[in-house]
């Protein structure tokens, strides 16, 4: 009798252990059910892209509307908590993005985006395969200003600014992803020496940017 006593008194709290874990790990952050995100990622994206330059010269100022298309690359990590999904992203992308405004008859002024890059922190939102986020950063690009009046001038400076985004990914599967991305460019003010008969100039470039993205998750 006092065997099975025991028994049952260890058979309880064995039950109640049980369910006091189960409670516990509940609580815990799992990743959610479906795709995992976690990973290391490396891609390509292409796009288009616009915005305006403002370039100040002699207390004046000419704002050429640059527009045109980009082809680049990328690499990212990602980490999933639940639905909650953190990581960082690099980019650097080839771009032919530019355009011309006139002075005055023939004093032409031209701003050309050659290439342009970031660094960001991304956070997003995962719905099984679906992930909707926000992405930040440092953005930097190579940019030329330009000007013909007789004869003509033009140099390139790296410019240095900041960059958000918003995006949506699909997980085609296991491996492959793709997407499209939307972003916003403040590559901040510049300033150009010229040279020969040419005025100094400051140049400030914004960009807005759409495009589609093809990754691969090691």
């Amino acid at each position: 009798m006092r065997r099975l006593t025991l028994a049952s008194a260890g058979f309880l709290a064995t039950l109640s252990g049980s369910a006091w874990a189960a409670d516990v790990a509940a609580d815990l952050p799992m990743t959610a059910p479906g795709f995992d995100w976690t990973g290391y990622y490396a891609g390509m994206q292409a796009g288009y892209g616009w915005g305006r330059s403002d370039i100040t010269v002699d207390g004046g100022s000419v704002k050429p509307d640059i527009d045109g298309g980009f082809v680049g690359g990328h690499v990212a990590g990602l980490w999933q908590f639940d639905q909650a999904v953190l990581g960082a992203e690099a980019d650097l992308n080839y771009a032919s993005i530019d355009g011309t405004a006139e002075a005055a008859p023939a004093n032409t002024f031209g701003t050309d985006v050659k290439w342009f890059g970031s660094i960001n922190a991304k956070a997003g939102y995962a719905m099984d395969r679906v992930l909707l986020y926000g992405i930040g950063g440092i953005a930097f690009a190579g940019i030329e200003t330009s000007q013909a009046s007789g004869t003509a001038f033009a140099r390139t400076r790296t410019s240095t600014g900041w960059t958000l985004g918003a995006g949506v990914d699909y997980a085609l599967s296991n491996n492959v992803v793709v997407g499209a991305q939307y972003r916003y460019y403040d590559f901040g003010k510049e300033h150009f020496d010229a040279q020969d008969t040419f005025p100094e100039r400051d140049q400030d470039v914004k960009l807005q940017t759409l495009g589609v993205n093809f990754s691969y998750k090691f």
